[in-house]
Protein backbone atom coordinates (compact mmCIF):
# COMPACT_ATOMS: atom_id res chain seq x y z
CA UNK A 1 0.00 0.00 0.00
CA UNK A 2 2.08 2.86 -1.24
CA UNK A 3 1.43 6.68 -1.66
CA UNK A 4 0.84 8.49 -4.80
CA UNK A 5 1.35 11.73 -5.88
CA UNK A 6 0.58 13.01 -2.10
CA UNK A 7 0.75 9.69 -0.54
CA UNK A 8 0.13 6.43 -1.22
CA UNK A 9 0.18 4.48 1.23
CA UNK A 10 -9.13 -8.67 11.13
CA UNK A 11 -13.05 -11.39 12.58
CA UNK A 12 -16.39 -10.33 14.07
CA UNK A 13 -16.39 -11.56 17.49
CA UNK A 14 -19.64 -13.88 16.63
CA UNK A 15 -18.39 -14.84 13.31
CA UNK A 16 -15.59 -15.15 10.85
CA UNK A 17 -16.52 -14.19 7.73
CA UNK A 18 -16.41 -16.92 4.91
CA UNK A 19 -15.23 -17.10 1.42
CA UNK A 20 -18.82 -17.09 0.11
CA UNK A 21 -20.04 -14.08 1.91
CA UNK A 22 -17.11 -12.69 0.99
CA UNK A 23 -17.95 -12.69 -2.35
CA UNK A 24 -21.61 -11.25 -1.63
CA UNK A 25 -19.88 -8.57 -0.01
CA UNK A 26 -17.46 -8.34 -3.15
CA UNK A 27 -20.34 -8.51 -5.65
CA UNK A 28 -22.34 -6.13 -4.09
CA UNK A 29 -19.34 -3.33 -3.76
CA UNK A 30 -19.35 -3.22 -7.43
CA UNK A 31 -22.33 -1.81 -7.59
CA UNK A 32 -21.42 1.23 -5.38
CA UNK A 33 -21.95 4.56 -6.94
CA UNK A 34 -20.14 7.92 -5.51
CA UNK A 35 -23.10 8.50 -4.12
CA UNK A 36 -23.27 8.46 0.04
CA UNK A 37 -24.60 5.57 2.39
CA UNK A 38 -25.15 7.30 5.53
CA UNK A 39 -26.17 5.88 8.80
CA UNK A 40 -26.06 7.94 12.16
CA UNK A 41 -27.00 5.68 15.16
CA UNK A 42 -26.17 6.20 18.93
CA UNK A 43 -24.18 3.91 20.27
CA UNK A 44 -25.82 0.72 22.64
CA UNK A 45 -22.76 -0.59 23.97
CA UNK A 46 -19.96 0.67 26.64
CA UNK A 47 -16.36 -0.44 27.37
CA UNK A 48 -16.33 -3.58 28.63
CA UNK A 49 -13.69 -4.13 31.12
CA UNK A 50 -11.24 -6.57 31.01
CA UNK A 51 -11.75 -9.00 33.28
CA UNK A 52 -8.50 -10.87 35.49
CA UNK A 53 -7.83 -14.48 34.41
CA UNK A 54 -5.82 -15.25 37.54
CA UNK A 55 -7.29 -18.17 39.35
CA UNK A 56 -7.83 -17.48 43.19
CA UNK A 57 -8.40 -21.00 44.98
CA UNK A 58 -11.26 -21.33 47.74
CA UNK A 59 -10.57 -23.74 50.96
CA UNK A 60 -12.38 -24.47 53.72
CA UNK A 61 -10.47 -25.83 57.53
CA UNK A 62 -12.47 -28.74 58.48
CA UNK A 63 -13.19 -28.64 62.56
CA UNK A 64 -10.44 -31.30 63.52
CA UNK A 65 -7.00 -31.17 61.47
CA UNK A 66 -5.94 -34.02 59.88
CA UNK A 67 -2.49 -35.42 61.00
CA UNK A 68 -1.26 -36.27 57.80
CA UNK A 69 0.02 -33.79 54.85
CA UNK A 70 -2.75 -32.32 52.72
CA UNK A 71 -2.52 -31.85 49.23
CA UNK A 72 -1.28 -28.16 47.65
CA UNK A 73 -3.35 -26.53 45.61
CA UNK A 74 -1.34 -24.78 42.84
CA UNK A 75 -2.94 -21.52 41.34
CA UNK A 76 -3.09 -22.02 37.37
CA UNK A 77 -0.73 -19.10 35.77
CA UNK A 78 -2.18 -16.00 33.96
CA UNK A 79 -2.60 -16.77 30.67
CA UNK A 80 0.46 -14.58 28.52
CA UNK A 81 -1.74 -12.16 25.76
CA UNK A 82 -0.45 -12.10 22.29
CA UNK A 83 1.64 -8.27 22.23
CA UNK A 84 -1.27 -7.90 19.10
CA UNK A 85 -4.04 -8.83 21.13
CA UNK A 86 -6.69 -5.71 21.84
CA UNK A 87 -7.33 -7.27 25.52
CA UNK A 88 -3.07 -6.93 25.99
CA UNK A 89 -2.62 -3.46 24.37
CA UNK A 90 -5.36 -1.93 26.62
CA UNK A 91 -3.45 -3.17 29.69
CA UNK A 92 -1.09 -1.07 28.63
CA UNK A 93 -0.04 2.70 29.24
CA UNK A 94 0.58 5.74 26.67
CA UNK A 95 1.98 8.49 29.41
CA UNK A 96 3.28 10.30 26.13
CA UNK A 97 5.42 13.26 27.20
CA UNK A 98 5.62 16.95 26.68
CA UNK A 99 5.87 17.96 23.45
CA UNK A 100 9.20 19.39 22.21
CA UNK A 101 9.14 22.03 19.77
CA UNK A 102 12.33 20.75 17.46
CA UNK A 103 12.20 23.74 15.03
CA UNK A 104 9.67 26.17 13.49
CA UNK A 105 8.90 25.80 9.86
CA UNK A 106 7.51 27.60 7.23
CA UNK A 107 4.23 28.79 7.87
CA UNK A 108 0.59 27.89 6.27
CA UNK A 109 -2.08 30.21 5.42
CA UNK A 110 -3.50 31.03 8.79
CA UNK A 111 -1.99 28.53 11.12
CA UNK A 112 2.27 27.71 12.32
CA UNK A 113 4.01 24.47 11.40
CA UNK A 114 6.59 22.88 13.24
CA UNK A 115 8.63 19.75 13.63
CA UNK A 116 8.35 18.55 17.16
CA UNK A 117 9.12 15.31 19.57
CA UNK A 118 7.88 13.19 22.46
CA UNK A 119 8.52 9.95 23.55
CA UNK A 120 7.41 6.73 23.16
CA UNK A 121 8.32 3.76 25.22
CA UNK A 122 11.52 5.34 25.65
CA UNK A 123 12.12 6.06 21.85
CA UNK A 124 12.31 10.02 20.84
CA UNK A 125 9.66 9.96 18.45
CA UNK A 126 9.17 12.90 15.62
CA UNK A 127 6.17 14.44 14.38
CA UNK A 128 4.99 17.49 11.65
CA UNK A 129 2.58 19.85 14.00
CA UNK A 130 0.60 22.85 13.41
CA UNK A 131 -0.99 24.87 15.53
CA UNK A 132 -3.55 27.76 14.03
CA UNK A 133 -3.24 30.94 14.51
CA UNK A 134 -5.80 33.60 16.37
CA UNK A 135 -6.79 33.66 19.96
CA UNK A 136 -6.60 30.32 21.93
CA UNK A 137 -10.33 28.71 22.40
CA UNK A 138 -10.92 28.35 26.38
CA UNK A 139 -10.54 24.93 26.48
CA UNK A 140 -7.81 24.70 23.85
CA UNK A 141 -7.87 23.65 19.87
CA UNK A 142 -9.67 20.80 19.04
CA UNK A 143 -6.74 18.33 17.55
CA UNK A 144 -6.49 15.68 14.45
CA UNK A 145 -3.87 12.54 14.91
CA UNK A 146 -3.14 12.16 11.43
CA UNK A 147 -2.02 8.54 10.38
CA UNK A 148 -0.04 8.07 7.30
CA UNK A 149 -0.02 5.10 4.91
CA UNK A 150 2.56 3.00 4.30
CA UNK A 151 5.57 4.81 2.69
CA UNK A 152 9.12 2.71 2.62
CA UNK A 153 10.64 4.18 5.50
CA UNK A 154 14.05 4.89 4.00
CA UNK A 155 12.04 7.79 1.85
CA UNK A 156 10.12 8.75 4.30
CA UNK A 157 10.14 12.37 5.29
CA UNK A 158 8.25 14.30 7.76
CA UNK A 159 8.08 17.19 5.55
CA UNK A 160 7.25 15.92 2.56
CA UNK A 161 3.59 13.92 1.16
CA UNK A 162 0.39 14.16 2.60
CA UNK A 163 0.92 17.69 2.23
CA UNK A 164 -3.22 18.76 0.99
CA UNK A 165 -4.21 16.51 3.25
CA UNK A 166 -2.79 18.46 6.51
CA UNK A 167 -3.12 22.15 4.79
CA UNK A 168 -7.23 21.59 4.21
CA UNK A 169 -7.70 20.53 8.22
CA UNK A 170 -4.82 22.45 9.38
CA UNK A 171 -6.49 25.82 7.67
CA UNK A 172 -10.21 24.38 9.68
CA UNK A 173 -9.06 25.79 12.76
CA UNK A 174 -7.18 22.34 14.09
CA UNK A 175 -4.12 21.42 15.63
CA UNK A 176 -2.82 18.32 13.48
CA UNK A 177 -0.45 16.03 14.68
CA UNK A 178 1.48 13.75 11.99
CA UNK A 179 3.50 11.11 13.81
CA UNK A 180 6.40 9.86 12.52
CA UNK A 181 6.47 5.86 13.09
CA UNK A 182 9.44 4.77 14.70
CA UNK A 183 12.20 3.83 12.36
CA UNK A 184 10.74 6.87 9.22
CA UNK A 185 12.83 9.89 9.29
CA UNK A 186 14.33 10.91 12.11
CA UNK A 187 12.31 8.83 14.82
CA UNK A 188 14.20 6.53 17.21
CA UNK A 189 13.54 2.66 17.17
CA UNK A 190 13.23 -0.28 14.27
CA UNK A 191 10.13 0.02 11.53
CA UNK A 192 8.20 -2.90 12.23
CA UNK A 193 5.29 -2.69 10.24
CA UNK A 194 1.90 -2.25 11.26
CA UNK A 195 0.28 -5.61 10.97
CA UNK A 196 2.52 -8.29 13.07
CA UNK A 197 3.90 -5.62 15.51
CA UNK A 198 2.08 -2.99 17.94
CA UNK A 199 4.92 -0.17 17.76
CA UNK A 200 3.49 2.17 15.25
CA UNK A 201 -0.34 1.64 17.31
CA UNK A 202 1.76 2.11 20.79
CA UNK A 203 3.33 5.50 19.07
CA UNK A 204 0.44 7.09 18.47
CA UNK A 205 -1.41 6.43 21.18
CA UNK A 206 1.58 7.64 22.85
CA UNK A 207 1.12 10.76 20.48
CA UNK A 208 -2.86 11.26 22.17
CA UNK A 209 -1.53 11.06 25.58
CA UNK A 210 1.37 14.15 24.64
CA UNK A 211 -1.40 15.99 23.21
CA UNK A 212 -3.30 16.25 26.21
CA UNK A 213 -0.21 17.44 27.96
CA UNK A 214 0.12 20.52 25.71
CA UNK A 215 -0.88 23.63 26.40
CA UNK A 216 -2.77 24.74 22.93
CA UNK A 217 -4.84 21.57 22.95
CA UNK A 218 -8.11 21.14 23.93
CA UNK A 219 -7.69 17.17 25.33
CA UNK A 220 -11.27 16.38 25.60
CA UNK A 221 -11.44 17.26 21.59
CA UNK A 222 -9.53 14.76 19.52
CA UNK A 223 -9.79 12.85 16.41
CA UNK A 224 -7.75 10.67 14.37
CA UNK A 225 -8.01 10.49 10.38
CA UNK A 226 -6.03 7.73 8.70
CA UNK A 227 -5.28 6.73 5.37
CA UNK A 228 -4.55 2.78 4.22
CA UNK A 229 -2.31 1.61 6.63
CA UNK A 230 -3.35 4.62 8.64
CA UNK A 231 -6.48 3.52 8.87
CA UNK A 232 -5.69 0.09 10.20
CA UNK A 233 -4.07 2.03 12.64
CA UNK A 234 -7.08 4.66 13.20
CA UNK A 235 -9.61 1.32 13.86
CA UNK A 236 -7.11 -0.26 16.55
CA UNK A 237 -6.06 3.22 18.40
CA UNK A 238 -10.00 3.30 18.44
CA UNK A 239 -11.18 0.41 20.30
CA UNK A 240 -7.73 0.99 22.54
CA UNK A 241 -8.15 4.44 23.82
CA UNK A 242 -11.71 6.26 25.12
CA UNK A 243 -9.36 9.62 24.08
CA UNK A 244 -10.27 9.77 20.82
CA UNK A 245 -13.83 11.46 19.52
CA UNK A 246 -14.05 10.72 16.18
CA UNK A 247 -12.66 9.35 13.09
CA UNK A 248 -12.28 9.73 10.01
CA UNK A 249 -10.49 6.56 6.94
CA UNK A 250 -9.90 7.04 3.65
CA UNK A 251 -8.88 3.56 1.72
CA UNK A 252 -8.78 1.77 5.03
CA UNK A 253 -7.18 -1.71 5.77
CA UNK A 254 -10.53 -2.54 7.97
CA UNK A 255 -11.50 -5.69 7.67
CA UNK A 256 -11.23 -8.58 9.79
CA UNK A 257 -7.81 -9.93 10.02
CA UNK A 258 -7.95 -13.15 8.76
CA UNK A 259 -9.30 -11.23 5.12
CA UNK A 260 -7.32 -8.86 5.29
CA UNK A 261 -4.59 -11.17 4.71
CA UNK A 262 -5.85 -14.26 2.96
CA UNK A 263 -3.40 -15.33 0.61
CA UNK A 264 -3.52 -17.80 -2.16
CA UNK A 265 -5.71 -20.86 -1.32
CA UNK A 266 -6.69 -20.08 2.45
CA UNK A 267 -9.50 -18.35 0.90
CA UNK A 268 -11.40 -18.01 -2.31
CA UNK A 269 -12.21 -14.81 -2.63
CA UNK A 270 -9.58 -12.30 -0.36
CA UNK A 271 -10.70 -9.11 0.01
CA UNK A 272 -6.81 -7.84 0.28
CA UNK A 273 -3.95 -9.66 -0.98
CA UNK A 274 -0.95 -8.10 -0.12
CA UNK A 275 2.76 -8.80 1.14
CA UNK A 276 2.95 -6.72 4.98
CA UNK A 277 6.16 -4.47 5.15
CA UNK A 278 8.54 -6.74 6.47
CA UNK A 279 9.27 -10.20 6.91
CA UNK A 280 5.72 -11.74 4.73
CA UNK A 281 6.19 -14.70 6.96
CA UNK A 282 4.76 -13.48 10.10
CA UNK A 283 1.02 -15.15 9.33
CA UNK A 284 2.28 -18.42 8.13
CA UNK A 285 4.24 -18.17 11.53
CA UNK A 286 0.94 -17.08 13.36
CA UNK A 287 -1.13 -20.07 11.65
CA UNK A 288 1.74 -22.60 12.51
CA UNK A 289 1.56 -21.51 16.39
CA UNK A 290 -1.70 -20.96 16.87
CA UNK A 291 -3.48 -22.25 14.04
CA UNK A 292 -6.02 -21.11 11.36
CA UNK A 293 -8.61 -18.76 11.48
CA UNK A 294 -11.26 -21.00 11.72
CA UNK A 295 -9.05 -23.46 14.21
CA UNK A 296 -8.53 -21.08 16.56
CA UNK A 297 -10.64 -18.13 15.82
CA UNK A 298 -10.37 -16.73 19.71
CA UNK A 299 -7.14 -15.67 19.08
CA UNK A 300 -8.05 -14.06 15.52
CA UNK A 301 -10.72 -12.16 17.38
CA UNK A 302 -8.64 -11.23 20.05
CA UNK A 303 -5.95 -9.78 17.82
CA UNK A 304 -8.79 -7.78 15.23
CA UNK A 305 -10.25 -4.51 16.10
CA UNK A 306 -13.48 -5.75 14.41
CA UNK A 307 -13.96 -8.10 17.46
CA UNK A 308 -14.69 -5.24 19.28
CA UNK A 309 -17.03 -2.37 16.95
CA UNK A 310 -19.18 -2.11 19.95
CA UNK A 311 -16.60 -0.20 22.02
CA UNK A 312 -15.29 2.16 19.83
CA UNK A 313 -14.19 5.74 21.12
CA UNK A 314 -16.50 7.48 18.98
CA UNK A 315 -17.96 7.98 15.44
CA UNK A 316 -16.63 6.69 12.32
CA UNK A 317 -16.52 8.36 8.69
CA UNK A 318 -15.11 5.63 5.36
CA UNK A 319 -14.25 6.93 2.30
CA UNK A 320 -13.43 4.50 -0.45
CA UNK A 321 -12.75 4.46 -4.51
CA UNK A 322 -14.65 1.60 -6.28
CA UNK A 323 -11.43 1.23 -8.59
CA UNK A 324 -8.56 1.32 -5.42
CA UNK A 325 -5.54 -1.20 -6.67
CA UNK A 326 -4.46 -1.12 -3.56
CA UNK A 327 -7.12 -2.18 -0.70
CA UNK A 328 -10.53 -3.06 -2.38
CA UNK A 329 -13.63 -1.44 -1.65
CA UNK A 330 -14.98 -4.52 0.50
CA UNK A 331 -12.26 -4.05 3.18
CA UNK A 332 -14.59 -0.73 4.01
CA UNK A 333 -17.69 -2.20 3.19
CA UNK A 334 -17.47 -5.35 5.69
CA UNK A 335 -16.28 -2.70 8.28
CA UNK A 336 -19.71 -0.85 7.35
CA UNK A 337 -21.76 -3.95 7.20
CA UNK A 338 -20.33 -4.49 10.58
CA UNK A 339 -20.95 -1.16 12.58
CA UNK A 340 -24.28 -1.67 11.50
CA UNK A 341 -24.89 -4.89 13.09
CA UNK A 342 -23.51 -3.78 16.08
CA UNK A 343 -25.74 -0.41 15.76
CA UNK A 344 -22.49 1.64 15.89
CA UNK A 345 -22.62 5.37 14.26
CA UNK A 346 -20.86 5.34 10.81
CA UNK A 347 -20.90 7.27 7.62
CA UNK A 348 -19.83 5.60 4.14
CA UNK A 349 -18.83 7.36 1.45
CA UNK A 350 -17.72 5.68 -1.98
CA UNK A 351 -16.21 7.50 -5.03
CA UNK A 352 -17.14 5.90 -8.16
CA UNK A 353 -13.90 5.10 -10.62
CA UNK A 354 -11.86 6.63 -7.93
CA UNK A 355 -8.35 5.76 -6.90
CA UNK A 356 -6.46 4.50 -3.75
CA UNK A 357 -6.15 8.36 -2.78
CA UNK A 358 -9.30 9.17 -3.90
CA UNK A 359 -7.56 11.90 -6.22
CA UNK A 360 -10.78 12.49 -8.30
CA UNK A 361 -13.12 13.03 -5.47
CA UNK A 362 -10.30 14.85 -2.91
CA UNK A 363 -12.15 18.18 -2.41
CA UNK A 364 -15.45 16.61 -1.85
CA UNK A 365 -13.88 14.04 0.36
CA UNK A 366 -11.73 16.33 2.05
CA UNK A 367 -14.89 18.70 2.64
CA UNK A 368 -17.15 15.92 3.98
CA UNK A 369 -14.01 14.97 6.31
CA UNK A 370 -14.11 18.42 7.56
CA UNK A 371 -17.67 18.73 8.21
CA UNK A 372 -17.49 15.18 10.35
CA UNK A 373 -15.03 16.53 12.53
CA UNK A 374 -16.52 20.45 13.25
CA UNK A 375 -19.75 17.94 14.07
CA UNK A 376 -17.71 16.05 17.08
CA UNK A 377 -15.13 18.40 17.34
CA UNK A 378 -16.49 21.48 17.66
CA UNK A 379 -19.01 22.54 20.25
Amino acid sequence: MRNEPYPRSQTSPRYLLLGATLGLLLAACTRATSQPTLVALAPTATTTAIASLTHSPSHTPSATPSPTASATITPSPTPTLHPMMIAAMRQQEYPGSDLVIEQELEPGVNYRRYYASYLSEGLKIYALLTVPNGERPATGWPVIVFNHGFIPPATYRTTQRYVAYVDNLARNGYIVVRSDYRGHDQSEGQATGAYSNPGYVVDVLNAVASLKRYPEADPDRIGMWGHSMGGYITLRSMVISSDIKAGVIWAGVVAPYPDVFARGNTRPTPVVSVTPFPGGRWRTAWIEQYGTPEENPEFWNGISANAYLAELSGPLQLHHGTSDASVPLAASQTLYEEMLADGMPVEFYTYDGDNHNLSGFFTTAMTRTIEFFDRYLKP
